[in-house]
């Protein structure tokens, strides 16, 4: 594997890239593991930190693993002035300002598919539990009542579930769901194919109008907060299930709560809220709590040992992919590029704004300093492109210089061959 080079802006040569890692938020140890094995320094933190604390843990950190409670603002990424990338560990990446860190050239991973059986298990068990009625069952338990009783308990088999939001989370759940008996329905902005015997419908109201349990799997994204309010609540069946574990913004809990006493809906599972606590042991406030048949759990669909792990090793081997080569593959905001390391090669990454002729102008400097490109590949993304160039000897100083004062460079980066 290459030795990682260092960064230049506009100005000066490569240099030795000295990395140091911050990880937050109890990153699964296998991250950590893996930092360490490739020579990296790293410092663990168990909770998130915001303001100044981040501001100053960040001095000298080259690389930054956090989960969804840390927020990296452009204020954030600017006073980060070592950082090369972002590692969500986690599904989610709208906590970073992905535009800023795009035109501070930082990079940003997360993990799109890592949690998704555990995200499905723990909405396939609330549906059960919700249909049961089995969180009342056993708060009466616990108070030593004996409550042996049908009413209002329910089979899930042959009932119908709508999936707002068919993508990874979705699509399995779509499988599962079918597995122990239900009928599936789902709706999406997008174009998905339909697995099983799921049946797309047009519309949300349709899907609300049809579905005996309703659960939420969109994304992130500015469009989706307020999804669900008072209008939405109002179009699902009567005695209707609520499931979200999505993203907090999504839902008006004001509204949910409205209709859970007025018994309209007959139960609901949350694992997401629009503020959630940012240290283990905080106080959490919720118009939810205190409601029969309503199980809240605090941000966990993806929180099993499991997921926690691969989700650690999927994120940290992004990261050490770009320090360490260059890689971009599955980067949220920078162009994806990965192409492998060819023997005894000599690799430059240059991101630059995304402009007619620049490839053509960095192939002309390399052809003209007698340097020959053994592989290359580019692509571009939004304002930025991103082109890796592999070499049989080391670039010229000239070249560099060169590229440095190039308005249209954003950053160049080496890595020599391995000893």
């Amino acid at each position: 594997m290459p030795s990682a080079g260092g960064p230049t802006r506009r100005a000066g040569g490569p240099r030795v890239l000295r990395v140091k890692v911050l990880l937050l938020e109890n990153i699964h140890p296998v991250a950590a593991e893996a930092f360490r094995r490739a020579g990296l320094e790293v410092d663990t933190r168990s909770g998130s930190l915001a303001g100044s604390e981040l501001i100053e843990a960040l001095e000298g950190v080259s690389l930054l693993g956090i989960r969804s409670n840390t927020n990296i603002s452009a204020e954030t990424l600017d006073a980060g002035k070592d950082l090369l990338a972002v590692g969500c560990f986690c599904i989610g990446t709208n906590q970073v300002d992905l535009v800023a860190a795009a035109e501070r050239g930082i990079a940003v991973f997360n993990a799109p598919f890592s949690n998704t059986r555990s995200v499905v298990e723990l909405v396939l068990g609330e549906i059960i539990a919700l249909a049961r009625r089995l969180t009342e069952k056993t708060g009466r338990m616990h108070e030593g009542i004996w409550d042996k009783s049908a009413k209002g308990s329910h089979e899930i088999r042959g009932r119908t579930l709508g999936i707002v939001g068919y993508g990874n989370i979705g699509t399995q759940l779509s499988n599962m769901a079918e597995a122990v008996g239900l009928r599936v329905i789902f709706y999406d902005t997008a174009d998905r194919l339909a697995h099983g015997n799921a049946r797309r419908v047009g519309s949300l109201a349709e899907l609300l109008a049809e579905a005996d349990v309703v659960s939420l799997h969109v994304d992130g994204r500015p469009g989706n907060a307020g999804l669900f309010g008072a209008e939405q609540f109002a179009a699902m069946k009567d005695r209707a299930i609520f499931i979200n574990a999505s993203r907090g913004m999504v839902v008006d809990y004001d509204v949910l709560r409205e209709n859970v006493l007025s018994g309209r809906i007959a139960g609901a599972a949350i694992d997401v809220f629009p503020v959630e606590p940012k240290a283990q042991g905080d106080t959490f406030e919720s118009p939810l709590r205190g409601l029969d048949n309503v199980i809240l759990t605090p941000h966990v669909g993806g929180s099993t040992l499991e997921a926690q792990e691969e989700i650690g090793h999927f994120v940290s081997t992004k990261l050490l992919g770009f320090v360490l080569g260059g890689g971009t593959a599955l980067s949220v905001n920078l162009p994806e590029v990965a192409p492998p390391v060819p023997p005894g090669a000599y690799r430059m990454g240059y991101l630059h704004s995304s402009e007619p002729g620049v490839l053509a102008n960095l192939n002309r400097m390399l052809a003209d300093a007698g340097a020959n490109v053994i592989g290359q590949a580019l692509s571009t993304r939004g304002e930025r492109g991103y082109v890796v160039t592999d070499t049989d000897r080391p670039i010229p100083d000239g070249v560099l210089t060169e590229l440095n004062r190039a308005p249209q460079t954003v950053w160049l980066r080496f890595w020599e061959p391995s000893v």
